[in-house]
Formats: structure tokens, sequence, C-alpha cells
């Protein structure tokens, strides 16, 4: 077998099934017993497929998609009626996980009215299971009235993305006592107004800290520090697949060069006329012998008597047309 063949032997390690549908009740249980839970940004439904069988608690379909899906340089560019579609894909493929949608730019800041049915639009249509925005205290208002209509909202505090234009990048946030003590009263009130979950981004340990101790839901970080209840990352970061990735990404892979690294041997495989051949195993890699056509086995010529009796079974009016043929 060739070594093209060689490299469909792969060894996979074995599904982790959680036992029961993760919600909101699951995340807040673990919250409660101190258990964390693993959250990890996803695009497509054939991703999350295997990051559900590896575990994974939550999914964000997040706007991130701008730029790692449609090659944006922004998160703002992302399309509203996209990242729906792209969320119930991440739903469809993980039906168990608890999927959030990631509410874009301007999809929620210009008229309340218009953000409620967005929001409804991610979870009928997108599937979501909860929606993110990034909001501060002034937001609890819009929070109040997605909670009224039955919509579950994550509040996302601390540096915000999708504000980066004002300050002419992306950037931490929580270095000043001030604004330490904004992303405080920022939590509490969207917790007040109805918030379920809260995501934390950028901001020093000693603020995350702060706001665990003066709110309740369960809340997710990112460059925050360890001591939220769950963690999550661009999936493309952890898996190293970012050329410019954050400070506070953590890679445990380095799938760019793998993907590098196969790409590069199906071109020589290509090459070498090695594509389309059987494998031992009846996959579609490089042995050393090509496909034949299959013989058809020499039949027997079929008597006479029983062509004509099947034409008469069909249509004796026509015996003589079909025995005459």
């Amino acid at each position: 077998m060739g070594e093209l063949g060689a490299a469909n032997h792969v060894t996979r390690p074995a599904p982790v099934t959680n036992p029961a549908p993760v919600t909101i009740r699951t995340l807040r249980k673990m919250a409660s017993q101190g258990a964390a839970f693993a959250c990890l940004t996803c695009y497509d439904a054939t991703t999350a497929r295997w990051l559900e069988r590896a575990g994974v608690h939550v999914l964000l379909v997040g706007d991130t998609a701008a730029e790692m899906v449609l090659g944006y340089s922004r998160t703002i560019d992302m399309p509203l009626d996209v990242l729906i579609e792209l969320t119930a894909g991440v739903k469809r493929g993980a039906p168990r996980t608890f999927v959030m949608g990631d509410m874009p730019f301007m999809s929620y800041h210009a008229d309340e009215a218009e953000a409620i049915r967005n929001a409804g639009r991610f979870m009928t249509r997108g599937l979501a299971d909860i929606v993110k925005i990034e909001a501060d205290a002034s937001f609890a208002p819009l929070v109040a009235r997605m909670a009224r209509a039955g919509v579950p909202v994550c509040g996302h505090i601390g540096s915000k993305p999708q504000q980066a234009a004002l300050s002419g990048g992306y950037s931490g946030a929580g270095r000043t006592p001030r604004e330490a003590d904004q992303i405080v009263a920022d939590a509490v009130a969207l917790e007040e107004a109805g918030a379920v979950m809260l995501l934390i981004e950028a901001v020093p340990q000693d603020v995350t800290r702060r706001v665990l101790q003066a709110t309740k839901v369960p809340m997710i970080g990112i460059g925050a520090g360890p001591e939220p209840h769950g963690q999550v990352l661009v999936l493309q970061d952890l898996l190293g697949l970012s050329d410019r990735p954050p400070t506070f990404a953590l890679a445990m892979a380095a799938m760019g060069d793998e993907l590098v690294r196969v790409g590069r041997r199906w071109v020589e495989a290509v090459e070498r006329r090695e594509v389309g051949v059987k494998t031992a195993g009846g996959g579609g890699a490089a042995v050393d012998r090509p496909l034949r056509p299959r013989k058809k086995p020499a039949g027997r010529p079929v008597p006479l008597r029983k062509v004509a009796a099947a034409c008469a079974i069909i249509r004796p009016s026509r015996w003589n047309r079909c025995f005459s043929s």
C-alpha cells in the first residue's frame, strides 16, 4: 500500500457523548457546582458534529465568521441573514449542544422592535438556544424586552469588537478604575434586566473576579483569566489556523501546517496518477493494482419456449409479434 493509502488508516478517539442535551439549566448547574464548561466558535454543521462528539458544551456562531469564513478584515461586515443560516447549520450538526447566535453589527442598535424581531429570527430560523449582544447598562431596557418576549440573552461586556472603530482597533478593557467600575455596573444592570448569561472579554483578572462576585448568572470568559465559569476561543485560533491570533489565544494544534502538508501530498498524488485506483480496504487511495472493469459472467441462452411463455403471460393477444421478434 502506498503512502496515500496508509493515510486512510487513522485511529480516531472515542467520542464523548453528553447524556442529555446541554441547556441553560445545565450551564447554571455546572456554574453553581464550580464545574467549568467549554465553549468554542463554530460556523458549519460538519465541524459542529465533531465538536459535539468531543463534548464541547457551548458553540458560539460568532460574527467572527466575517473574518474566518467570508474573508473580511472586520467583524462588523458580517451579514445578518448569512449568520442566521450559519447558526442553523451548527445546530443541525450539533443538536444536543447549546448553540449561541451572535447578533451582528447594527442588527440590534437602531430600533428595539427591529432588534427583537432579529433576535426572534435567530431563535426560529437560526435554531439558536440563546443570542449574544455586545452591551453596556444602556442596553438593559432592550434586554428586558427581549426577555419578556422569551429570548434568552447573553450580555457581552468588557472589550467589544463591534466598537473597535471608536478606539482605532481591537483593545482590552477595564484597565483603569473607572473602566473597571463601569464593567461591573454593566454586568449587574444586564443581569437585573433579564440576561441569563454573560461573556466578558479582554479584561484584567481582578475585574473578572469583581463581576463574578457581583452577579449570579453563568459567565464565559475570553482573555479574562481562568476564573469564569466557562471559556471560549475562536476555533481557528485553537487549531493553529490563524496567521495573527490574539495574545491570549491558546493553540492546541498546528492544523494550518497539517493542511499544507496534506494538500501538498494530494497535489503530488494527482501528479503521479495515484488517485482513482483501488485500495485494499476499498477506499480511494493509491495501491499497486488499478481498477479493472468487472467481467460479466457468461450466461446460458434462454430457451425459446420460455420466451414464448413470458410473452403469452404479458400480452396473449400479441403472441405472434413477441415470438416473431
